[in-house]
């Protein structure tokens, strides 16, 4: 099932009212999520892809816009009759119904043609939880299940009626660290084997990377890139993108393109084509840092974390506000003792953003 988006908008009137007026939560967003995927949107709290959820959902009712489920308009259908299934971030199990009965729940309103014998609704609850892996708990309550459990139950009623969409709101919030990679796993498999066009909620950037085909980066209600994960970490449209993802964060520096060259402060990082002399902000991820006792870039060292597998640098240099982070790899073993440091950069984990607008310059090829 396809999910097109028209102009689709939100406002909500301000709870200051004494300034009166309205605030805008989603804004004349377009969009087309594609049939069968598993699409991610991400962005910080407050940024309105919750609400957009909702609207799809129909808990909310759009400002301005349309909403289609292929070529059905659906912006004015009622939540109960867009075929959509939804998980929230709390489970919003029934503590008194078994985990069979809660996921039975749903098709026990069905009407008319659709109503379901019980034979028939035992057998849909069974194949779903099987899906789910919960079939050996089916007659416990869910006081009785970890977290985890209680999340799958959660996912086995939205997809015991077959929704045409299933949307996921930071449906992993409320697990520690190690259910949560179990459970985004889980997802992704459930995902691919129904082949249910699923809408997946996250302010984790690494939850998106990890499973979605298709991320959809949003703030302040307007929608800043929309690709595949890995196409997007590689080429954030703007500053906001590039620092979104990615962990640890990429580094940004205070540059100047002069004379054909790219600066940050006296060291001359690269020769540039195509962009104009300018002030310059300059991103460098972690990962594009070589260790080179000539190198070109030169730092200051403040320490050394070994992190298992890989080692992250420490430094500080005058044209950034902080401390950055290198990853570097575990057999480094220079000391954390010296005080300066210098790096050669991998060309392609290097990132030019305009001062003016914050959007990414690009060199000539």
């Amino acid at each position: 099932m396809k999910v097109v988006l028209e102009h689709l908008t939100k406002r909500f009137p301000n709870r200051n009212k004494k300034q009166g007026g309205f605030v805008t939560a989603v804004s004349d967003v377009n969009l087309e999520l594609p049939d069968g995927k598993l699409v991610g949107l991400l962005g910080p709290s407050g940024c309105g892809k919750s609400t957009m959820l909702n609207m799809i959902c129909g808990l909310e009712d759009a400002t301005e816009g349309k909403i289609y489920f292929d070529q059905e308009d659906v912006t004015n259908i009622p939540p109960e009759k867009r075929g959509v299934g939804m998980v929230f971030q709390n489970y919003a199990l029934y503590p008194h119904l078994t985990v069979r009965q809660n996921i039975i729940f749903p098709l026990q309103n069905l009407k008319g043609d659709a109503k379901l014998s019980k034979e028939e609704m035992n057998a849909k609850a069974e194949e779903v939880a099987k899906l789910v892996q919960i079939e050996e708990y089916m007659e416990r309550k869910p006081s009785e299940l970890s977290g985890g459990q209680q999340q799958r139950v959660a996912i086995a009623r939205s997809l015991v009626k077959m929704p045409r969409v299933l949307l996921l709101d930071e449906p992993l919030s409320n697990l520690d660290a190690r259910l949560r990679l179990q459970t985004r796993e889980e997802i992704k498999r459930i995902q691919v084997k129904t082949g249910i066009t699923t809408i997946f909620v996250t302010h984790d950037q690494e939850e998106a990377m990890s499973i979605t085909d298709v991320m959809v980066v949003m703030k302040d209600g307007v929608i800043h890139q929309v690709g595949k994960p890995q196409e997007i970490y590689d080429n954030p449209i703007n500053l906001f993108v590039a620092k979104f993802l990615g962990t640890p964060a990429i580094n940004v520096f205070d540059g100047e393109v002069k004379n054909g060259k790219l600066y940050i402060g006296e060291d001359c990082i690269k020769d540039i084509k195509g962009i104009s002399e300018q002030k310059v902000y300059v991103g460098i991820r972690p990962e594009g840092f070589l260790i080179n006792d000539a190198g070109t870039f030169h730092c200051r060292l403040k320490g050394v974390e070994v992190m298992g597998r890989d080692v992250n640098v420490v430094f500080t240099n005058p044209n950034h506000d902080g401390y950055c982070r290198a990853i570097i790899h575990n057999d480094y073993a220079g000391s954390a003792n010296k005080k300066d440091i210098c790096f050669d950069l991998k060309d392609n984990k290097i990132l030019i953003f305009s001062k003016e607008n914050e959007k990414r310059l690009y060199e000539e090829e």
